[in-house]
């Protein structure tokens, strides 16, 4: 078990969501007195060019960045289970069609896409996850395709369309358990990924908009002052890091148990 990258995720999600009610300096404080000051027992992690708390700011942007991610992940991973399942279950012209549109939306350079989807809409929390949702599906959906031809072929889901058993019935209840593993992977894959995506984004000022902010756009606001107050940008990377970190190790860790049980299969 990646025991340590767990208990890194659960620090960061309760840091997030639960520390402001402990904390007592404001994210949206400004203070003309406290501009650019280093960490200190004032301050744990600094303050910007506006004297705002590094550390409230990051609790707040953390919301947003971890909502960004879980929630465009998991709509991804669901678009991909679905139409996956579906294409290797049915075959034929949805399969070809499933091909097509796969095809289609790999073309694009999935980070342009973004950016081309993003310049013609007002950037939040909700339209970027749609938006990185959209984007974001196809390498679950063939995935989870490739081993719905499998499942296909096994005997015992030929029996149950010999049986006449309600396709929905089949997909919903032998399909999706044995679909399962790979959908967790690519969840903890794609949340990483979304969260990235979301910080690119804000990066280039094209993602969350003030007075809202993300882990991205904190460390927008402090790629100018690298040189002289690098805590600015230092810390909401060090979040991105850690979080992205830790899905991977805990991705990895899935995979080689689905790997693990199809070889004892």
């Amino acid at each position: 078990m990646p025991k340590i990258s767990i208990l890194i995720l659960i620090f960061i999600f309760l840091l997030s969501f639960i520390g402001g009610y402990f904390y007592s300096l404001d994210a949206y404080n400004l203070d003309a007195n406290a501009i650019l000051l280093a960490p200190s027992e004032a301050h744990f992690l600094g303050t910007d060019r506006l004297g705002r708390d590094i550390l409230a700011r990051l609790m707040e942007g953390g919301k947003i960045s971890l909502i960004i991610g879980v929630g465009s992940a998991f709509i991804a991973s669901l678009i991909g289970l679905i139409l996956g399942s579906m294409a290797g279950y049915f075959r034929g012209y949805i399969d070809k069609t499933f091909i097509v549109i796969v095809d289609l939306f790999l073309t694009f350079p999935t980070f342009f896409l973004l950016l081309a989807l993003v310049s013609y809409v007002n950037a939040s929390a909700w339209v970027l996850i749609l938006i990185i949702s959209i984007t974001g599906w196809m390498t679950t959906a063939r995935l989870i395709r490739s081993e719905s031809f499998k499942i296909t072929h096994e005997p015992f889901i030929k029996i149950l369309n010999l049986a006449k058993v309600s396709k929905t019935k089949i997909l919903f209840k032998y399909y999706a358990p044995i679909l399962a593993p790979i959908y967790f992977v690519s969840f903890t894959f794609g949340v990483g990924g979304a969260i990235l995506a979301e910080s690119g984004l804000s990066f280039l000022g094209l993602g969350i908009v003030a007075p809202q902010m993300s882990w991205g756009t904190i460390l927008s606001g402090g790629k100018e002052l690298i040189e002289i107050a690098w805590w600015v940008s230092f810390f909401p990377g060090l979040m991105i890091f850690l979080v992205t970190f830790s899905l991977i190790n805990i991705s990895n860790y899935l995979q080689q148990l689905t790997n693990k049980r199809e070889i004892q299969n």
